[in-house]
């Protein structure tokens, strides 16, 4: 059994998670195998710190052990999930656990400074530590079923959408179009290499150029109706879905204990250093009135 560390209590996620991976308080057919949660570092928040005292109380009502210091949880855990939603301490919390060989599961956004992205990636490469990021819904099933439907055959192009809320620790899209984002690439995969963002108040529509011509195009949405979904056009079939987002969760954590049990990182590091280079690029488009941006991963 893993033993998981979460760190930083500003999130639902931190109760969410140990609730399927503890068994407790949850319906059975949300449970995950494999791993549980025996210790939190509550921390400390910019982005919502009114939510940290109540998360802590749930967690220790399940019978999570609170500790006092971030590097507290090393000796006592075997992987640890950093759940900030401040994008900005990302690296700050990651660095001392990758140092020490514990792999890291870092929830969305992977980081707001791409040089602070790319530093992350160093780390876990030098220290041969498994260390990986995502929405959760790259993992639903609406999603990675689309991915091996022969109907539809090869993706050519998708449009994906999701609320796209902002917050100023969290530009743009790094604090909740990251889920459209990451729908969009998990259809799209790799090898946007421009884009331009047509950017409002109530929203904002980012459309990017792949490799072969191929075009994506995100919505993110903050007035009105908000909801999950994507529409593909294969070289087969046009197919569109909605996103429901009973099973995200859970999916999401199969993959994360999949990853502290076999060392198997299940994105490629440079897909994630991409989607932040999207977000990147999308902010200064909409800087310069929606003009065509480059892709810049140079390391």
């Amino acid at each position: 059994m893993i033993k998981v560390g979460i760190v930083d209590f500003d999130t639902s996620h931190v109760a969410q998670f140990t609730k399927r991976m503890n068994h407790v308080d949850i319906d059975e057919e949300q449970w995950v195998d494999g791993a549980k949660v025996v210790a939190g570092f509550p921390g400390t928040s910019r982005h919502s710190p009114e939510r940290v005292p109540e998360y802590t109380e749930e967690l220790r009502g399940l019978g999570v052990e609170i500790v006092d210091n971030l590097t507290d949880l090393i000796g006592k855990v075997d992987a640890v999930c950093i759940e900030s939603n401040d994008g900005t301490v990302h690296l700050e919390r990651a660095k001392p656990f990758i140092e020490a060989g514990i792999p890291c599961y870092i929830d969305k956004p992977f980081e707001v400074s791409l040089d602070n992205a790319k530093e992350i990636m160093r780390l876990a490469k030098a220290n041969n530590v498994p260390t990986f990021s995502s929405s959760s819904l790259r993992f639903c099933p609406e999603v990675q079923d689309i991915l091996s439907d022969e109907t539809v055959g090869k993706i050519m192009g998708a449009n994906a959408y999701s609320p796209g809320s902002e917050h100023p620790i969290n530009p743009g899209l790094f604090n909740y179009g990251i889920h459209g984002v990451e729908i969009l690439y998990t259809l799209m995969g790799g090898g946007c290499q421009k884009l331009s963002c047509a950017y409002a108040a109530e929203g904002e529509v980012v459309t990017g150029m792949w490799d072969e011509g191929r075009i994506g195009v995100l919505r993110a949405t903050r007035a009105g109706a908000h909801s999950y979904g994507y529409t593909v056009w294969g070289e087969k079939a046009v197919k569109q879905s909605g996103i429901s987002t009973k099973y995200i969760y859970r999916e999401l954590c199969k993959v994360i204990v999949d990853m502290f049990t076999t060392g198997n990182t299940p994105i490629d590091p440079m897909v994630t250093l991409e989607i932040v280079a999207f977000m990147d690029a999308a902010i200064k488009s909409n800087q310069q009135g929606g003009a065509w941006v480059d892709i810049d991963l140079s390391l």
